[in-house]
């Protein structure tokens, strides 16, 4: 089972947030890809950007976010964080 855990953030408080499962066969790219989507959907989002930053802190630390920079549109939080909290096999 991959779970990854979609948070929204203001001021230092947890908004809203979800968790997306996912327990397909796929690579673990394809399946954070398919996670961060289906958390943009669930809070009606806009898909965010992956930038150079971003990417470095994800393969670091499992867990990411995307600031206003890393979106198109105009969000109304400070960010939107995901992290992996289980990987297959473990």
């Amino acid at each position: 089972m991959f779970r990854l855990w979609g948070k929204i953030w203001k001021d230092n408080r947890l908004l809203r947030d979800t968790v997306i499962c996912d327990d397909s066969q796929d690579t673990r790219t394809h399946k954070i890809f398919r996670g961060l989507e289906s958390v943009c959907y669930e809070m009606d989002l806009g898909n965010p950007i992956w930038l150079d930053s971003t990417v470095k802190d994800f393969q670091k630390h499992d867990k990411a976010r995307f600031y206003q920079d890393n979106f198109i549109e105009q969000i109304d939080f400070d960010y939107l964080e995901i992290q992996v909290i289980e990987e297959d096999g473990q």
